[in-house]
């Protein structure tokens, strides 16, 4: 159920020039109304036309607070589907609390997190993956996240899915009529058009939940491990990618002892670097547990890049290959030659020689000077030719969220009972069950059956004012 009280935020972060306050409920027009006086006293906000603004001032009593601008907007026709006004003013922090303060003492109640996407989702407004668009569209870093996030709350997921359930609703409805007359031997399906369609639904389930893999790289970035021995450069190099001082970079060996992660946009595509611990023989104990990570970490990242010390390139290969080779043979391998710069041409070539000599696969020799930064737009490139991620069209339906690839994968399982129950020539009633349960699990993900602890969890990870 709706929460029927009046509700208030800040929507807008801290720092900007201007900041934005929102009010939705049956008594925000009215609330608003006690604490705005427009420049003109005929536009008072209960008169104002909506999706218009006014110029005014808020008082305190007697005491101006701030000059504003008001918008209004009455139900349905809100983001939240309810009577709304939003109230721009002066950034500072005091005014925004203050403006705040005085609407908690005339009625509101303070915003819940994502509490106005989610009465936008109670109200009809949007279903319930368009509002989790929502916060994935907030948190787009990258052109890709971001159009596949515009997709999902434009409905392009949704409307996928419904059509996905009125063809299971045909099919459902045809064998639910053959066990009305059951005592007839009625047959009102065509067993052959039924497997035609169950094949197709099959298909357009089995490629949005396989679009995962893909959604969840477009989303959480590229996971790139950066390994090698002790002092060979990886701290640098991150910090280069990052273009910030994020790991510490020091002469002692082992400085590193934990995985640190980043993320960062290179030419539109996000990547998540994954600093690790050097691999080396040791006999420290904490040291020990970061080495065993970072072997986790490489066997989970999508492309490795292994630094080498050039100083020490024969010797560090030939310690190395045989451990890092068999984690990354199916996986983009990236060779770093660093500290390139201190060697000469013949050594560079020496060390090439060595690399050729030994059964790498899929994998690319680049020369680096991280400290310097030499190299650096080459990486670069190569880390985005690397990554090898489709092109999104604006329109390309392509799951992000965990919650609906799950879903998916149960409606995947109960269609595909569905095409063996339809092999096997079972009766109606099972084939009936199946499908209901396809149509059920799809149903899930728009919030047609999403319980009250579901929404919760979802919501509560909104930022306050949306």
């Amino acid at each position: 159920m709706i929460d029927q009280h009046t509700i208030c935020a800040i929507a807008t972060a801290q720092g900007g020039a201007l900041g934005i306050i929102r009010i939705s409920g049956a008594n925000a027009i009215d609330i608003a109304h006690k604490l705005f006086k427009p420049a003109n006293p005929k536009n008072t906000l209960i008169n104002q036309r909506p999706y218009t603004l006014t110029f005014g001032r808020i008082y305190d009593k007697d005491e101006v607070i701030d000059e504003v601008l008001a918008s209004v907007f009455h139900a349905p026709h809100s983001y939240t589907g309810e009577n709304s006004v939003e109230l721009t003013c002066h950034g500072s922090t005091y005014i925004l609390q203050k403006i705040v303060q005085l609407l908690l003492d005339n009625g509101c109640r303070l915003a819940n997190p994502g509490e106005y996407t989610q009465r936008a989702f109670l109200n009809g407004k949007m279903d319930l993956s368009q509002a989790e668009a929502v916060a994935d569209l907030i948190a787009s870093s990258s052109r890709a996240s971001h159009r596949v996030a515009m997709t999902q709350m434009r409905g392009g997921f949704s409307k996928e899915l419904h059509k996905l359930q009125q063809q299971l609703l045909e099919f459902s409805s045809l064998i639910e009529l053959e066990l009305d007359f059951s005592e007839e031997d009625v047959e009102f399906a065509d067993r052959k058009q039924l497997t035609s369609l169950a094949d197709k639904i099959e298909q357009v389930i089995s490629q949005l939940t396989h679009s995962f893999s893909v959604g969840n790289v477009l989303k959480n970035g590229v996971p790139v491990a950066l390994v090698g021995e002790t002092n060979a450069g990886k701290s640098t190099l991150l910090n280069q990618l990052l273009k910030e001082e994020k790991a510490i970079v020091s002469d002692i060996h082992g400085t590193t002892r934990d995985a640190i992660e980043d993320t960062t946009v290179i030419k539109g595509q996000t990547f998540r670097f994954i600093d690790t611990a050097g691999i080396r023989e040791t006999t420290d104990q904490i040291e020990t547990l970061g080495i065993e990570r970072t072997f986790e970490k490489m066997s989970q990242a999508e492309i490795v890049l292994w630094v080498i010390d050039a100083t020490q390139a024969v010797e560090q290969i030939e310690q190395l290959s045989h451990q890092i080779i068999p984690i990354v043979e199916n996986k983009p391998l990236l060779l770093l030659i660093n500290k390139s710069d201190l060697l000469s041409k013949n050594e560079l070539e020496s060390i090439q020689d060595k690399l050729n000599s030994i059964p790498f696969k899929n994998a690319q020799f680049l020369l680096i000077a991280a400290k310097e930064g030499a190299g650096i737009n080459e990486l670069e490139q190569q880390l985005v030719k690397s990554a090898q991620l489709p092109q999104i069209a604006q329109n390309d339906v392509i799951v992000t969220n965990a919650r609906h690839y799950e879903a998916l994968k149960l409606a995947l399982a109960s269609i595909q009972r569905v095409q063996q129950g339809l092999e096997n020539q079972i009766s109606g009633d099972f084939l009936a069950q199946d499908i209901r349960e396809c149509i059920y699990h799809l149903s899930d993900i728009a919030g047609e059956v999403t319980t009250d602890m579901v929404l919760q969890n979802i919501f509560k990870n909104f930022c306050i004012g949306k």
